[in-house]
């Protein structure tokens, strides 16, 4: 029992003294940033799902 609360007491200290927590300012640049890139990953992902469809839907009507 005494490693578990030996283990509960260093990540207690850890995460209040050694960890550097982002500013509330980082924070939201970090999130606009991570919310663009999902936005024109998506678009890419759809741009390149309707170009492969209809690239699929005039090579299946030759035939």
């Amino acid at each position: 029992m005494s490693k578990f609360t030996n283990y509960v007491r260093d990540s207690y200290h850890e995460l209040t003294q050694k960890v550097t927590w982002p500013t509330w300012n980082n924070l939201q640049q970090s999130t606009i940033i991570v919310l663009v890139a999902t936005i024109i990953i998506t678009l890419v992902v759809w741009l390149m799902d309707f170009i492969s469809s209809g690239a699929l839907n005039f090579i299946y009507s030759l035939f």
